[in-house]
């Protein structure tokens, strides 16, 4: 993985001079990697100097637009891009199923058919950018050896120019775009013959040419009479800006889907009052022929005449919603929300640093910042009663963003004092508005001044609400969270007792699922000169297993302090549980342990066995017997067995979440904790517990909880 420090551009500073006049280096480079693999588009992403950002610099073959929601990526983004250069490789998706599957979030904003190849630009040292090609269609798409040491090669060229123009002051800076695709083979200039322009105006149906922005170069007088546009305004305009009733993002998306998947498509519209026409869409690496005529399909027509088209919204910006959307979706805690707004919202709409506060007791407080140098500007906010007149409590009081265009505005509204001096020159607070009321506020800082249009507001402020309900979600989770870890430390032994004669040493891990709570517990009693020691596991993993769990050790405890043998100490536990009418079982292993005999008297019900370490290195399970699960029957017996626990000898005692996962053996689960026990059993206590519970400490997901408890023989007493 590469660190973020090793993919810093080391360029000049701002005042660096461009090179205008030199040739536009990206967009050559650009146009080498696409010619060289035949990919029909293709970008250009240049490192930030100032965030562990990518930006695009340059895009061919297609509109920029189809990547508003990827202008900026962050480092740590699930997008091509950025694996590509956090790992130094080539990144290769083929299809949009392999998209779907890897990156759900590019397939969610372009669901077409396409495959994608993604390349680090980068010297020795340092990562400069990212590339990324694309290919219509999907399907065994790969990229001969060929193909890939030209892109390699063509990625490397562009790195050590890139390098050269760093070293001497010079600043590469975006360049305009996208670039003109290739003509086909064959392919016609736009101004054909007069001739050819005669036969088309003799058609009777229309036809129309479109560029890779949807702009008209080409009308015959049919399309303009169906559509009931005059020509002379059709060019040079956009499709749906020039005709209102195409302004319906379910037709641009078909614009996208032509040029992206290469694909002819179609759709109906309904032309006002009631006359419904066909589009068919036949793309081209220069721009899209479009063929008009009345449609028949009347059934296709009234399903889409049931469409709302009041309040048409532009696709890219549904693009975006969707992509920041589904990005929020992967948020689990508070820090997962400041997090992802920072890496994956502030970069999209072009801000430099945020804030996101929250409310409790009447005052705000700072749940999480990005991209100040100074954090104590910001937390010298938190506690701030919301009385105070500041722009982020107002905003979180009323649940009306506001937007403030330059310093002189915002100090112009609030006093000065109350003004955050960061060094920013335009802010937009937007509420946290979930379930009807206010969590919290998002400030937004730009180090510009800046216009807010009404579309920008508007896509701030639907933002908003997306990250609302994240945030809502997110301290829900956190205060469950701490309610169960609250509870279970509870109801655990907060240490073990010291014991004459033995070392004791234990560790507990909840299951990954539900509220990392659960029923599994241990313990440690002092008997005079003896002691017991007990575990076990209460059946589920919610707060009803952990309040039953926490009787059964009590109980436990109980009998044994009034001079239970181990077999009434697990024939009254299992009473009790039948008494307390929880309708869960448990499983429990009890021992007595006599450390001047070193001997040690155990019982079990329903428990897996103990595992013993003699001090000559050998293991082995022992084979107790035992009795059924507590709270199954009220009248079952516990026989006990005593084995021997000379000076030296290691005990494991241990719950099921231990041995136990999916399609894994338990036989095999067992001799490698045996293992695994005879090579480490030397050493202390605390260190072996860390080796025994290694692998499920490490492991991504955890079915059941995992209780351990170790017990080793001195032989000092």
């Amino acid at each position: 993985m590469v660190a973020v420090s090793d993919v810093r551009t080391p360029g000049p500073g701002p005042a660096a001079p461009a090179d205008p006049a030199g040739p536009p280096l990206l967009s050559l480079a650009l146009a080498t990697m696409m010619d060289g693999v035949d990919a029909h588009a293709g970008a250009v992403y240049l490192l930030a100097d100032e965030a562990p950002v990518l930006e695009m610099a340059v895009m061919a073959g297609l509109p920029r637009t189809f990547a508003a929601p990827w202008e900026r990526v962050a480092l740590s983004a699930q997008l091509p891009v950025a694996e590509a250069v956090r790992e130094r490789r080539l990144v290769l998706v083929d299809g949009e199923q392999e998209m779907a599957c890897r990156y759900p979030r590019v397939a969610v904003v372009l669901p077409y058919p396409f495959a994608l190849a993604a390349l680090p630009v980068a010297t020795g040292s340092t990562v400069y950018g990212a590339v990324f090609l694309t290919w219509p269609g999907s399907g065994a798409h790969e990229l001969t050896d060929r193909e890939r040491e030209h892109l390699a090669a063509a990625c490397e060229r562009l790195a050590g120019q890139l390098a050269r123009a760093a070293a001497e002051g010079r600043r590469v800076l975006p360049e305009p775009g996208p670039l003109p695709g290739p003509l086909a083979d064959g392919a016609a200039p736009a101004s054909g013959p007069d001739e050819a322009a005669r036969m088309v105006s003799r058609l009777p149906y229309g036809l129309c040419s479109l560029d890779l922005h949807g702009r008209f170069a080409y009308a015959n007088t049919a399309a303009a009479e169906l559509i009931g546009v005059p020509v002379s305004r059709m060019l040079g305009t956009q499709l749906w800006a020039v005709v209102p009733w195409l302004n319906d993002p379910v037709y641009e998306d078909r614009y996208r889907a032509a040029l992206i998947s290469r694909r002819v498509t179609s759709f109906v519209a309904l032309r006002p009052p009631g006359e419904w026409l066909s589009f068919r869409l036949y793309p081209s690496p220069t721009g899209l022929s479009v063929r008009i005529s009345r449609a028949r399909a009347v059934s296709e027509m009234r399903r889409a005449a049931a469409r709302d088209e009041s309040a048409p919204a532009r696709l890219v910006t549904i693009s975006q919603v969707l992509s920041l959307a589904g990005a929020l979706t992967q948020a689990v805690g508070v820090r997962d929300v400041v997090r992802l707004v920072a890496e994956e919202i502030a970069p999209s709409v072009g801000s430099r640093a945020l804030v996101v506060l929250g409310s409790r007791a009447g005052r705000l407080h700072v749940l999480g910042h990005s991209g100040y140098v100074d954090p104590h500007i910001v937390e010298r906010f938190d506690g701030m009663p919301l009385t105070e007149p500041t722009p982020g409590a107002h905003a979180l009081n009323s649940g009306v963003p506001a937007f403030f265009e330059s310093r002189e505005e915002l100090e112009r509204l609030y006093p000065i004092r109350h003004a955050t001096p960061d060094g920013f020159a335009a802010w937009a607070y937007l509420p946290l508005i979930a379930s009807g009321r206010p969590v919290g506020t998002v400030v937004l800082a730009y180090d510009e001044r800046r216009s807010f249009p009404a579309d920008e507001r508007a896509v701030l402020t639907s933002l908003g609400g997306l990250i609302a309900l994240a945030l809502e979600r997110a301290l829900l989770y956190d205060a469950k969270h701490q309610l169960a870890h609250g509870l279970q430390a509870a109801l655990l032994p907060p240490s073990l007792p010291r014991l004459d004669g033995i070392d004791t040493a234990a560790r507990y891990l909840p299951s990954t699922r539900g509220m990392d709570i659960g029923g599994d517990f241990y313990n440690v009693v002092p008997v005079g000169a003896q002691a017991a020691a007990v575990i076990g596991d209460v059946q589920g993993h919610n707060v009803t297993a952990a309040g039953l769990m926490g009787q059964i050790r009590t109980g436990v405890r109980a009998y044994t302090a009034v001079g239970q043998s181990p077999q009434e100490v697990m024939c009254s536990t299992n009473r009790l549980l039948i008494d307390l009418g929880a309708d869960l079982f448990a499983s429990c292993l009890y021992l007595r342990l006599d450390p001047g005999r070193g001997r040690a008297v155990m019982a079990r019900a329903g428990h897996p066995p103990p595992l013993l370490r003699r001090p000559d290195g050998r293991v082995r399970v022992l084979d107790l017997a035992g009795g059924p699960l507590l709270g199954i029957q009220d009248s079952a017996t516990y026989p006990t067995t005593e084995v021997d626990l000379s000076p030296g000898s290691v005990l494991v005692l241990y719950t099921d979440g231990l041995v136990e996962s999916p399609g894994v053996d338990i036989e095999e689960s067992l001799a490698d904790l045996g293992q695994r026990l005879g090579r480490a059993g030397d050493l202390p206590l605390d260190e072996l517990a860390d080796v025994l519970m290694g692998q499920e400490a490490g492991a991504q997901e955890r079915i059941d909880d995992v209780a351990l408890l170790l017990l080793r023989a001195r032989g000092d007493r």
